[in-house]
């Protein structure tokens, strides 16, 4: 729960300093960058996790690497994450930056299951059929899930949609007492 709290509080000044600098999709990008490449390079990321390693060999380190490629304010996020011990948290904390600029742009994701891949067109259609449904501008990705074997299940905005065959097979057998 702690950690929830520490999620929302670092997210929520990123969006208000994005903001108030006109910068919320270049940080939203500048930040999805920084962690595709903490992903991509393991030891960088225990490296500016090692409590032993002190802030400011962190902070040359990130300078040497982001310098020019990022804008100064995440960058200094990014110092005040070191100085507090949060970079371990920097993922989740972009998530919750990512969930507040979707919000204000009146835009919600959400994972749509199919048996088969959906093509553009169908996925389109899901998108509006649902968003008309949840009264908000919903964008879903497409997963494939074989247990569904026909129809879709939808997942956006905490809500669960189920036109699965699956789901009406379920729904049989437990009318039945077989489940």
């Amino acid at each position: 729960m702690a950690e929830l709290t520490v999620d929302m509080t670092y997210g929520t000044a990123l969006f208000e300093a994005a903001t108030e600098q006109g910068k919320t999709e270049q940080i939203k990008e500048e930040a999805q960058t920084v962690l595709d490449i903490m992903d991509a390079e393991p030891d960088l990321k225990a490296f500016v996790n090692y409590p032993a390693i002190s802030a400011e060999e962190k902070k040359k380190t990130l300078r040497n690497i982001f310098e020019g490629k990022i804008c100064d304010e995440l960058m200094n996020f990014l110092y005040v994450l070191i100085d507090k011990r949060r970079m371990g948290q920097l993922s989740r904390i972009i998530r919750v930056y990512d969930d507040l600029l979707n919000h204000e742009e009146g835009v919600a994701y959400g994972t749509v299951y199919s048996a088969v891949p959906l093509d553009e067109k169908r996925l389109a259609e899901i998108e509006e059929e649902t968003s008309k449904l949840l009264k908000e501008n919903i964008k879903l990705t497409n997963e494939v899930d074989p247990s569904i074997m026909a129809g879709i299940k939808v997942l956006a905005e905490g809500k669960v949609i189920d036109a699965s065959f699956r789901k009406r097979l379920d729904e049989m057998a437990s009318q039945m007492n077989l489940s």
